[in-house]
């Protein structure tokens, strides 16, 4: 792992493979990754070191169009709640509100997000994605108990400071064997492993991503085609995220 330049000194214990750019506390990392993606690479990892958020990006080269190359955003999430449920406290569940929203004990935590560069079609390949994560490291002073009782940051749930920092490394190593297994297996190992983490609406329902990224529902019951809820539209409104704050809402 090579250092670029950045504004925080190297700290981060990245496997092989990834480059570090370390930003100083008012940094985006996923802004920043989406600006130096077409020169930085693949597995290029932004972070910024902030104490109250666990913020990073990641910089991918995908080898398919727009279209179907999207789904790196499933193995991106599989990776980041294998990392934290390799550090959270015993008998505590991880879950995923679709498509980007993190969970932990049903406390909203963070999320995550997918960039792409605009002028790429549908069909074209991608120069780069980047997949990007926020999650709540420690709770907000300012705000509102009634508030913040909807939401959940990872040291008010019993991680240690430490922990915060190996969340970011472990789902470094876990991103490659995401990736590993979907060369091997097919994306729906990948998709099987991510809808175990999505909870079911209603009893019975059948559940699959399509190539494009969607989710598809249907129920054993019903006929015609099986609802169909867009993973661009969904990933646009990322309802977990507030901009203002630039960081996960509370709710």
């Amino acid at each position: 792992m090579i250092a670029r330049p950045g504004d925080t000194e190297q700290t981060l214990d990245l496997p092989p493979g990834y480059t570090l750019v370390a930003l100083r506390e008012l940094g985006d990392a996923f802004a920043r990754a989406c600006e130096i993606a077409p020169e930085a690479g693949a597995g290029t990892l932004v972070w910024v070191r902030r104490y109250d958020l666990v913020e990073f990006a990641v910089v991918l080269e995908p080898d398919e169009p727009l279209r179907s190359a999207r789904r790196a955003f499933f193995a991106g999430m599989n990776a980041l709640s294998d990392a934290i449920a390799a550090h959270c406290p015993p008998e505590r569940e991880v879950t995923f509100d679709w498509p980007d929203a993190i969970r932990f004990d049903a406390g909203l935590l963070g999320g995550g997000r997918l960039g792409w560069p605009a002028e790429c079609t549908e069909d074209g390949i991608p120069e780069w994605l980047v997949f990007g994560v926020i999650l709540r490291a420690a709770d907000m002073a300012h705000v509102p108990e009634v508030q913040a009782a909807s939401g959940v940051s990872l040291l008010g749930e019993g991680f240690e400071m430490v922990e915060t920092d190996a969340i970011i490394e472990s789902f470094a190593r876990h991103l490659m064997t995401a990736f590993d297994r979907w060369n091997e297996r097919g994306f729906e190992a990948i998709a099987q492993d991510y809808l175990e983490r999505l909870p079911k609406s209603k009893a019975g329902e059948r559940r699959g991503i399509d190539v494009n990224g969607d989710l598809l529902v249907s129920l054993p019951a019903g006929g015609g085609a099986p609802a169909r809820d867009s993973l661009v539209d969904a990933l646009g409104r990322a309802t977990w995220y507030d901009a203002q704050a630039r960081g996960p809402k509370f709710g």
